[in-house]
């Protein structure tokens, strides 16, 4: 059903689909199958990983149409081998578990990226039950409510900011573009994570979290901790650890960290902009790596704050951009260098019309002391069922506004 799902949208690319889970399927169980032989197995991945990379490379870079979820579903594929060479899932003997696997419809377009070894057990041994129907339902819902309700209003005003010419735009007006696109791309990836985990937990998975509150953090590597987290520890145990990770002198660091981060701006698309994003990322994660910033920083929150937020600002402004001469001039406008106005009359008009959902998309990012649940239960899910018709209604009246992730 999964396949079927996939085909709905990618009916030529499911046979796509199909290879992939052929291909992994059998080097899994050759791996299991030669464990002894620790040169053939150790071939065996390579080759099953190069085949994954190479599909991934083929779509990306080059002019064919990108299918849908190829940057998650290839991921998962070398997750699926290289958790059985590490010994920790073991093959699956039925080639319809390892679709069920690499294609499970609720994660499979836009991630979370689900390793094998965290649901290797319950592909056979889940147990649906009420309790998490109703939490999975729960969570589905304010997934949709960050989607539909918050992040498309956000893209309202990043898509007017970023379509300005960035030579005249105001640095009010060029301030609230990055502003809304932080919070548009926040509630629409966490919105995606939060509807992905909870249609899993209504069929018995248990997906791990993918966002824990990343523009609270007090540093850029905190951020990354905190961002995207399946990304994050993926390319962490999979890329830098094996590369030697942090214990290594300080050429290797450079060039353990240069490869990750460059290989984390690549795997978004074949633009220098997301290369660029990648290793302006590692330089400040190297940085604080090497002058212990982030200790030094936790004795002052409020400028460990204001520091974090604004190089992810910044950060994400070479992510949206079209190319890196629109991001060059666009930062230079935040911060005044193009001798722009302050605030301008659109500034003014666009601040005065969307001081509410500014206010409301930031005020949602704080931590709230939970009430218990008993006593939260009524008003909660009273406030499910209002947010759940507004979606609905946003839904019925809008225009197509597809998840941002779904480009990658």
């Amino acid at each position: 059903m999964s396949l079927v799902f996939y085909a709905w949208g990618e009916p030529v690319y499911v046979f796509l689909m199909i290879g992939c889970i052929g291909v992994n399927y059998l080097a899994g169980r050759w791996i299991e199958q030669y464990r002894n032989d620790r040169k053939k197995i150790k071939r065996i991945l390579v080759l099953a990983v190069s085949f994954n990379v190479l599909v991934l490379i083929t779509f990306k870079y080059t002019q064919l149409a990108l299918p849908v979820g190829i940057s998650f579903f290839t991921f998962q594929g070398i997750s699926y081998v290289v958790d059985i060479y590490r010994e920790r899932g073991k093959a699956l003997r039925n080639p319809l578990d390892v679709g069920l696997y690499i294609s499970l419809f609720p994660q499979l377009v836009a991630g979370p990226i689900v390793r094998y070894e965290t649901i290797a057990d319950e592909i056979y041994n889940r147990c649906e039950n009420a309790e998490d129907i109703a939490e999975g339902i729960k969570r589905f819902i304010k997934g949709l409510g960050k989607k539909v309700i918050l992040s498309n209003n956000f893209a309202l005003i990043a898509d007017k900011a970023f379509g300005l010419d960035t030579g005249t735009i105001t640095i009010t007006f060029a301030w609230l573009g990055a502003l809304a696109y932080a919070l548009q791309i926040y509630y629409d990836f966490s919105g995606y994570s939060d509807m992905a985990i909870g249609l899993g937990r209504m069929f018995g998975f248990h997906f791990n979290e993918n966002f824990n509150r990343p523009y609270l953090a007090k540093s850029i590597s905190d951020f990354w901790r905190r961002w995207h987290i399946s990304l994050g520890s993926w390319f962490r145990d999979y890329v830098y650890i094996p590369l030697g990770g942090s214990r290594v002198g300080p050429i290797k660091l450079i060039r353990n960290l240069f490869i990750v981060w460059a290989l984390t701006g690549a795997w978004h698309g074949a633009n220098w902009t997301f290369i660029v994003w990648g290793i302006y990322f590692g330089l400040f994660v190297l940085a604080e790596k090497s002058f212990e910033l982030e200790e030094k920083l936790s004795c002052h929150k409020i400028i460990a704050h204001l520091y974090t937020l604004i190089v992810v600002l910044v950060g994400w402004v070479i992510f949206r951009a079209a190319t890196l001469s629109q991001a060059f001039t666009y930062i230079k406008a935040m911060f005044g260098l193009t001798h722009n106005a302050v605030l301008g009359n659109l500034g003014a008009l666009y601040l005065l019309e969307n001081f509410i959902l500014m206010f409301l998309g930031i005020i949602m990012l704080l931590p709230f002391k939970r009430v218990h649940k008993q006593k939260e239960a009524p008003l909660y899910l009273v406030g499910l069922g209002i947010v759940f018709l507004i979606a609905t209604a946003y839904l019925v009246k809008g225009s197509y506004n597809p998840f941002i992730y779904f480009n990658f």
